[in-house]
């Protein structure tokens, strides 16, 4: 346990929190989280599911039957493919899905290939299941998308599987349907697993399209374990519920894991949760609405930065500029020569907390999160502008 690295975006986002219940005027773009309360008819069902005594007892560690259900309803819905309840396993966020995955596949001494820049929760998951991340780096300019031939080039041997998140945390970046379909069929060739992280799936802009994998290239259905949950979809976060989907062989072993671990989730979450997957997909709109205006507000205020270079992200609600630009420049009489360094700045000097690239990989970036409101977003991008306006 010693060895675990802390969430580095939790970190930065209680840190933030911890200031401002201080009297402190931080604008935090931290964490992963909408900015959005629940939806009003998700949170109705959830009181409802309160007074029933039924909901006061254990249920099946799998979920409940109907959740299971549904969640097997939104994947032929939004997907475009069939899998059956007993593929499916409900967990505590999709965070326990992560791990429970890695559990459950990677052996002491596997390769698990992880495109960088990854998401914080993901190196340290395959590590507590004995495996070994192997990074595959792809750079601004790439748009964070790395190539067949980059994993073709990191394979060995001992590769047991690929992480693949579209759209991704922490870049914005989205693969297109061709990127997916080759990625897909170059795992398929070497028989190598895939785990696909797909809980930002309603969260795209522009052109840009989410193209499940499993989709691209049906003939992974049987090696491949997909992530996902409500938290992001419908501002959910606190109410902690994910899931698996999989091959039957690995949902079983998952769930015994999980019977072991925590039981079944919350039963007030999972009726809140069967409520929000059978519902429409309005208030999502909405909010996506809201996230596409904040996007782009960010990204032109970022690139007018002397130093930073921002991708436009595709999905979503992350920027990932580079700040390479800015290393090794005086700025209010300290000269940061890593993005960690820049970051401590940052809050120190104008009070934004942002989360640096060594959280996601290599140096040299910050990951800015725009799901906040848009007055806090303007102003804390504003004291960014005349920080790192001052750099010599």
């Amino acid at each position: 346990m010693g060895s675990i690295a802390e969430s580095a975006t939790l970190a930065v986002d209680a840190k933030a929190k911890a200031l401002k219940a201080a009297g402190r005027p931080v604008i935090g773009f931290g964490a992963g989280e909408p900015d959005f309360p629940t939806p009003q008819y998700i949170v109705d069902a959830a009181v409802e599911a309160c007074a029933v005594p039924a909901n006061h007892r254990y249920t099946p560690a799998a979920g409940l039957p109907q959740l299971r259900e549904a969640i097997a309803a939104k994947t032929a819905r939004d997907s475009g493919y069939e899998v059956a309840p007993g593929q499916v396993l409900v967990t505590n966020g999709g965070k326990q899905a992560v791990y429970q995955a890695f559990a459950t596949l990677v052996d002491p001494g596997d390769e698990v290939l992880l495109p960088a820049p990854y998401w914080t929760t993901y190196p340290e998951a395959i590590r507590l299941a004995g495996g070994e991340p192997v990074e595959v780096f792809a750079g601004t300019e790439q748009e964070y998308l790395v190539t067949v031939e980059q994993l073709e080039a990191a394979r060995t041997e001992r590769t047991k599987a690929l992480l693949f998140c579209s759209p991704s945390n922490p870049t914005g970046a989205v693969y297109s349907p061709e990127q997916t379909a080759e990625i897909g069929r170059w795992a398929l060739e070497h028989g190598i697993w895939v785990i696909t992280d797909e809980i930002y799936e309603h969260l795209v802009y522009d052109d840009a399209a989410f193209t499940p994998i499993v989709r691209a290239v049906p003939e992974l259905a049987d090696t491949t374990v997909v992530l996902n949950g409500v938290a992001k979809t419908y501002a959910m976060t606190g109410w902690r519920v994910g899931w698996m989907i999989g091959p039957a062989d690995v949902i079983k072993a998952a769930t015994n894991l999980q019977s072991h671990l925590s039981s079944n989730v919350a039963n007030v979450s999972q009726r809140a949760a069967i409520a929000a997957l059978t519902g429409d997909l309005s208030a999502v709109h909405e909010m996506r609405t809201a996230f596409d205006r904040r996007r782009r507000t960010m990204v032109e205020m970022l690139s007018a930065i002397d130093g930073v270079v921002c991708p436009t992200p595709k999905g979503a609600f992350y920027a990932y500029p580079s700040v390479e630009g800015l290393l090794g420049r005086t700025i209010r009489g300290v000269t940061p020569t890593t993005s960690a360094e820049l970051a401590a700045l940052i809050l120190d000097e104008v009070e934004v907390a942002v989360v640096p690239g060594e959280a996601f990989g290599p140096s040299g970036f910050l990951r800015l999160s725009y799901a906040l409101g848009d007055d806090d977003l303007v102003e804390g991008v504003q004291r960014l502008q005349t920080l790192l306006g001052e750099a010599r």
